[in-house]
C-alpha cells in the first residue's frame, strides 16, 4: 500500500514533474518544481490557506509519482507535454488546438499551396492563426486566389506537369501555370513567400514588391499585366487601411488579457503582426473562477504556445507569472529566435491590456448569457416535453436517431444522445446500415434499432457499458411509417420505450411530433420546441457528417487518379457504378462504356492501363 508521509520523506531537492493519482490509478494532476521535495509536501500540509479547487484535488490523491529532471527547462517541457497527453482532471486545460482552423501554406513543397488545417505539424510548412471560423479561413484563401496568381488545383508538380491543358485561371492571368513548365520552381516560391508576408501582416513589404514589378512592366510596354498587378495593389491597400493600428513598433505581438467571474473565466488573445490587429480569439475555461490569476495565466501561456507552430517576438501579459523567466527561455528555444514576455505597467502596452481585458469581459459575459438561455431551454424544454408526451417524468436521457444515404450507397445512421438536456457527444454512435442495398429508410431504421438493444443486451453479459445506459424517451427523424417500422422492432426484441417521430415542414423544418395515435404541437412552448429542433439537427447533422466521410474515404486518391483524362467526375461514376476498383480492373471494354460519361476512347485506355 502507498504511503505518503513515507514517500514524501524520500522525494528529491531536484527539480521534476509530480504525477497526482486517485484511488482508482488515474492520474488527477500534473505539475512541475522546481525542488520536487518541497513542492509537493506542501499539498500535505495545513488546508487552511488552500482554494477549494486544490483542497478537493488533494482529497482525491491516493497515491504519486515523480520524474526527476536536469533543469527547470526540462520539466516546463515535460509537464506540459504530459498535461496535453493526460488532460488531468484538476489541471486548467486549453481546448484542443484542432477546434481551431490554421492556413497551411506548404513552404515544405516544390510548389506550396494555401490550404486549411486543424493539425498543427512540424512538417517545414507554414501556419498562421488560429482564426475565429472556418468561414474566415475560407474567405482569407479566396481572397489569397484573387490576389495572387497561386495554383488551386491538386495537381502535384514537377510530376504533373505537361501533362493536361490549363484550367481557365491560366488563361484569365489567375494562375501562373506551373501544370505547363511556364514559371520556375523558384519563381513560383518567391510568391508564395509573398503570400507568407501577406498572412504575416507584412502588407507594405508585399506591396512595395508588386509596386516595382508594375512599373517594370509598364515601362517594357506590357500594360494589361501592369494593370493587373495594380488592381491587386489597390486591393492590398484597401485591406491594409482596414485593419486598425494598435502598436507602433511593427514588431509581431500577441496580447493576453482575462476576465473572471465567481465560477468562470476567459482569456482573450489579440494577434497584431507588424503593428496591426490581424484577429483574436478568446478560451472559456469553466469552474476556474477561483483559481488564481498567475496560475490561469501561466497554464493558459504555455498550453497555448506549446500547441502553436507561431510565436511572436513579443508576448504581453495581464499579470506577472512566476515562471517568466523559464517560460521565456522555452519559447526562445523553440522559436529559435528572442522571445520577450512583458507585463506593462503603464504606458501604450499597458493599454493594449486594457482594451483586450475588456474584450474578454465582454466575452465572457456573452458566455454566462448563452448559458443561462441554454440551461432555460433544457430544464423548462424538458418540462414542456413530458408534458406534451404525458410522461411521467422529464426525460433524463433523449436518444434520437437519422438515417443518411447517397442514393443506394453509403447509408449510414446516427444515434445523437442528449443528457438532461444537452449533448452528451461522449455517447454519440453511428451505424453502417449492412442488411439494406437500396434506399429504404423504414428498413434502414429498424436494423439500427435492432442493433443499438441488441449491443445493449451482448455487452450486459460481458459487463461492459458502450451500449448498456437505457434511454427514457426516443425520438426518430421522420412520420408514422417510421414509428410504425420502430415499434415493430421493439416489440419483437421486448424493449418498451416511448417513442415519437420528429415531423418537418415542407422546408425541412422541425414542425411537431408524432406517435401511433396523433400528431403532437407545440402549442406555443418555445423552450420544448428550441429543444426538439435542436435535438434533431444534431441528429441530422452527424448523420450526414459520417455519410461525407465514407464518400470521400471511397472517392479517395486510387489506381484511377494514373489514367489520363480520368477526372474525379468520371472516377466518381465508375466507382459509382462498379463498386470497387478491383471490378473495374475485371470490366471489358463494353462495361466501361456503360458508364456515364465513359467514352469509347476512354474505356479503352481504362482497360489498357489494367491489361
Amino acid at each position: 500500500m502507498f504511503n505518503i508521509q513515507e514517500e514524501l520523506k524520500k522525494m528529491p531537492d531536484k527539480p521534476g514533474v509530480y504525477i497526482m493519482k486517485d484511488e482508482n490509478g488515474e492520474i488527477i494532476y500534473i505539475g512541475k518544481a522546481v525542488i520536487l521535495k518541497n513542492r509537493v509536501r506542501q499539498y500535505f500540509q495545513s488546508s487552511s490557506n488552500m482554494a477549494p479547487k486544490v483542497k478537493a484535488m488533494v482529497a482525491r490523491i491516493a497515491e504519486f509519482e515523480y520524474i526527476v529532471t536536469h533543469s527547470e527547462l526540462e520539466a516546463l517541457i515535460l509537464e506540459c507535454n504530459l498535461i496535453k497527453k493526460h488532460k488531468p482532471k484538476y489541471n486548467i486545460l486549453l481546448k484542443d488546438d484542432k477546434n481551431y482552423p490554421y492556413i497551411k501554406v506548404t513552404m515544405n513543397e516544390e510548389y506550396p499551396r494555401a490550404l486549411m488545417t486543424r493539425r498543427l505539424e512540424k512538417d517545414g510548412a507554414k501556419y498562421f492563426g488560429p482564426y475565429s471560423n472556418v468561414t474566415a479561413v475560407k474567405e482569407t484563401i479566396d481572397l489569397l486566389k484573387k490576389l495572387f496568381p497561386i495554383k488551386v488545383c491538386n495537381k502535384v508538380f514537377p510530376r504533373d506537369i505537361g501533362k493536361d491543358r490549363p484550367c481557365l485561371n491560366y488563361y484569365i492571368y489567375q494562375c501562373l501555370g506551373p501544370c505547363q513548365g511556364n514559371v520556375s520552381k523558384d519563381d513560383y516560391r518567391a510568391l508564395m513567400k509573398d503570400i507568407c508576408n501577406f498572412l504575416g501582416g507584412k502588407h507594405n513589404e508585399v506591396i512595395s514588391k508588386l509596386e516595382d514589378q508594375m512599373n517594370e512592366l509598364a515601362e517594357n510596354l506590357n500594360f494589361e499585366k501592369a494593370a493587373n498587378l495594380r488592381d491587386k495593389i489597390r486591393g492590398l491597400r484597401h485591406i491594409s487601411e482596414k485593419q486598425k493600428v494598435l502598436s507602433t513598433t511593427m514588431e509581431d505581438q500577441d496580447v493576453i488579457a482575462f476576465a473572471k467571474s465567481e465560477t468562470d473565466s476567459c482569456i482573450q488573445v489579440f494577434f497584431i503582426r507588424g503593428g496591426k490587429l490581424l484577429g483574436r480569439e478568446h478560451f472559456i475555461f469553466e469552474g476556474v473562477g477561483e483559481v488564481e490569476d498567475k496560475e490561469l495565466i501561466s497554464s493558459f501561456v504555455k498550453q497555448f504556445y506549446g500547441a502553436s507552430s507561431f510565436i511572436p517576438s513579443e508576448i504581453i501579459l495581464q499579470e506577472d507569472i512566476d515562471e517568466i523567466n523559464i517560460i521565456e527561455r522555452w519559447l526562445t528555444e523553440k522559436r529559435s529566435g528572442r522571445v520577450y514576455i512583458k507585463v506593462p505597467k503603464k504606458g501604450e502596452k499597458h493599454q493594449l491590456i486594457e482594451m483586450v481585458s475588456q474584450n474578454a469581459l465582454i466575452a465572457l459575459n456573452q458566455f454566462k448569457d448563452k448559458i443561462a438561455r441554454e440551461d432555460a431551454i433544457s430544464k423548462d424544454g424538458l418540462k414542456g416535453l413530458a408534458g406534451l408526451l404525458n410522461l411521467k417524468e422529464p426525460p433524463g436521457r433523449i436518444e434520437a436517431y437519422d438515417i443518411s444515404n447517397t442514393g443506394t450507397s453509403e447509408i449510414v445512421a446516427s444515434m445523437i444522445v442528449f443528457e438532461k438536456g444537452v449533448p452528451a457527444n461522449r455517447e454519440y454512435r453511428r451505424f453502417k446500415i449492412k442488411s439494406i442495398v437500396d434506399q429504404n429508410d423504414y428498413g434502414s431504421m429498424q436494423e439500427v434499432i435492432f442493433r443499438r438493444f441488441k449491443h445493449r443486451e451482448k455487452e450486459a453479459e460481458n459487463q461492459k457499458n458502450k451500449f448498456s445506459k437505457m434511454p427514457d424517451l426516443i425520438l426518430i427523424d421522420g412520420g408514422l411509417g417510421h414509428i410504425n417500422a420502430v415499434n415493430a422492432v421493439m416489440k419483437e426484441i421486448g424493449v418498451a420505450v416511448p417513442t415519437f417521430g420528429m415531423v418537418k415542414d415542407d422546408k425541412h423544418r422541425t414542425r411537431a411530433l408524432v406517435s401511433t395515435n396523433e400528431e403532437i404541437n407545440f402549442d406555443g412552448d418555445l423552450n420544448a420546441f428550441r429543444l426538439v429542433t435542436a435535438i434533431q439537427n444534431e441528429a441530422h447533422r452527424f448523420a450526414v457528417d459520417y455519410n461525407k466521410k465514407l464518400r470521400e474515404m471511397r472517392y479517395k486518391k486510387s489506381e484511377l487518379d494514373e489514367i489520363g483524362g480520368i477526372g474525379p467526375r468520371r472516377k466518381k461514376a465508375l466507382i459509382k457504378h462498379f463498386g470497387s476498383v478491383n471490378k473495374i480492373k475485371a470490366a471489358g471494354i463494353d462495361d466501361l462504356q456503360a458508364v456515364e460519361g465513359i467514352t469509347a476512347s476512354v474505356a479503352l485506355k481504362i482497360y489498357e492501363h489494367f491489361h
